[in-house]
C-alpha cells in the first residue's frame, strides 16, 4: 500500500515546525551564567561578556549595583555565579564566610578616582582648588557602599573640605549613580571613575582630575566565584587572559601582572 504523499506546502510547514521545536530546545538547554558586578565596571564588563559569548556557548547575564548592595544580596541568598566587587573588603568577606569558594578571589582591575565635569574649565586638572567657589552640587558615591564614594572621603578629608563642603553633596546609590547626577547637569561636578569616561572609541567630554594615588587607599577590585560552575570559572579564565587585559586597557584600569 502506497504511503500518501503531502502537499508540498504542508511538507515544508512540517519542515519550520520542527526546525523551531530544535531552536527553542537548543535556547532552553543553552548554559547561563549570573554575575553581580559594581556598577563601576559594567561598561567593560558588558563588552568582555558580548567576546566571551562569541567563543562559547554561554548566556551571562549581568546585574549591577553597589559593592555594599550586591555583597548584603548574596549574603541573602542571591543566585550568582561570580561577585565582581569595587573593592577587597566584601570578597575576602565571602571567602572567609564560607559564601565562596576558597582561592577564587582575585585581583581583576585597580580602579582610579576622578573629579569630573561635562563643563570645560570647570575642574583644574591638578585639583587645585578642588572646588569652584560657586559650585553648589558636588556627587559623590556613598561612602558606606561604595568604594569610590569612600575613595572621595578620603581625597576630601585629606584637604580639610570633607564637613565644610558636606552640605552640597548629591549622594549617589553607587558611583554610577554618582555619574549620572553629573552627566544629567543634577550636579556640576562629581567623584566617579576614570573607566566612566573613558573609552576605547570615545573621548572624555568637558574637564577632570585624575586624582593621584597618594590621595586615596588603591581601589583593588576583586572576584570571587560563589557556585562550583565549570562556565562560570571557564569566564573568570578569560576575565585573566590577554584579551580581556586590553579590553580593560581601554577603558582605562589598570590590571595586575599575572601571577606564573
Amino acid at each position: 500500500m502506497s504511503m500518501p504523499i503531502w502537499p508540498r506546502r504542508c511538507a515544508a510547514g512540517f519542515l519550520l515546525a520542527c526546525l523551531s521545536l530544535v531552536a527553542c530546545a537548543d535556547e532552553r538547554s543553552k548554559a547561563e551564567i549570573h554575575v553581580a558586578v559594581a556598577s563601576n565596571f559594567t561598561p567593560a564588563l558588558a563588552r568582555l561578556a558580548e567576546r566571551f559569548e562569541e567563543l562559547h556557548p554561554i548566556d551571562v547575564v549581568l546585574v549591577s549595583g553597589s559593592t555594599g548592595k550586591l555583597y548584603a544580596q548574596i549574603k541573602n541568598g542571591a543566585p550568582y555565579d561570580l561577585y565582581l566587587a569595587a573593592d577587597e573588603a566584601r570578597p575576602l568577606a565571602l571567602e572567609q564566610e564560607g559564601d565562596a569558594l576558597p582561592g577564587s578571589r582575585f585581583t581583576y582591575a585597580m580602579g582610579k578616582l576622578v573629579l569630573w565635569s561635562p563643563t570645560e574649565g570647570l575642574v583644574q586638572p591638578d585639583g587645585d582648588p578642588i572646588l569652584p567657589p560657586d559650585c553648589e552640587h558636588v556627587a559623590i558615591a556613598n561612602p558606606k557602599l561604595a568604594p569610590y564614594g569612600r575613595a572621595a572621603q578620603e581625597v576630601l578629608e585629606a584637604r580639610g573640605l570633607w564637613q565644610s563642603i558636606s552640605n552640597r553633596f548629591v549622594r549617589g546609590e553607587n558611583v554610577g549613580q554618582a555619574f549620572q547626577f553629573v552627566d544629567s547637569g543634577n550636579a556640576e561636578l562629581g567623584f566617579v571613575a576614570f573607566a566612566q569616561l573613558k573609552r576605547p572609541d570615545k573621548e572624555i567630554a568637558g574637564s577632570y582630575w585624575l586624582v593621584p594615588q597618594q590621595w586615596y587607599t588603591p581601589i583593588a577590585q576583586q572576584a570571587v566565584l560563589l557556585t562550583d560552575n565549570a562556565d562560570a570559572a571557564l569566564f573568570v579564565n578569560f576575565l585573566r587572559s590577554d584579551s580581556a587585559r586590553s579590553v580593560l586597557d581601554g577603558f582605562g584600569y589598570e590590571v595586575p601582572e599575572r601571577k606564573s
